[in-house]
Formats: structure tokens, sequence, C-alpha cells
């Protein structure tokens, strides 16, 4: 009786270790998946003030194209 009451309580403990592992690595993966869920997020939000700054940059240095005349002589009329 006495062993077969040893092997009970060793099987109970094994199976809790095990139940407590799984439980243990449910809780990491959440937390993991948190984690990048929240980096992807502050990645995109960087994406997006950057490619903000760059367009608002941009749209500063262009110069709207001038327009010649057509009294005013091209460089390649020049040139003839």
């Amino acid at each position: 009786m006495e062993f077969q009451l040893s092997m009970d309580t060793e099987e109970a403990r094994r199976r809790a270790g095990a139940l407590f592992k799984k439980e243990q690595q449910s809780r990491e993966a959440e937390q993991a998946m948190t984690d990048y869920q929240a980096q992807l997020k502050a990645m995109r939000e960087k994406t997006a003030r950057l490619r903000a700054l760059r367009l608002a940059r941009d749209a500063a240095n262009t110069k709207p194209p001038t327009r010649r005349s057509r009294a005013e002589p091209t460089a390649k009329a020049q040139r003839s």
C-alpha cells in the first residue's frame, strides 16, 4: 500500500510540475506577444512621423517651375 501511495504522490507531483510549466510558458508567450505588438505600434508611429516630416521638408524645398516667356531666347537659340 505504501508503495502505491508514493507512486501516486510522485505522479501527482510530476503532473503538477508539467501543468505549472505549461501555464508559465503560456504567460511568457502572452507577454512576448504584448511586447511585440507594442514595438510594432511604436515602429509604425515613428515611420508615420518620419514620413510626414520628410514630405513637409520636400514640399518646402521644391520650387515651382519657372515659366519662360516667348520673348526670351533659349540657350539653344542663343548659340545659333
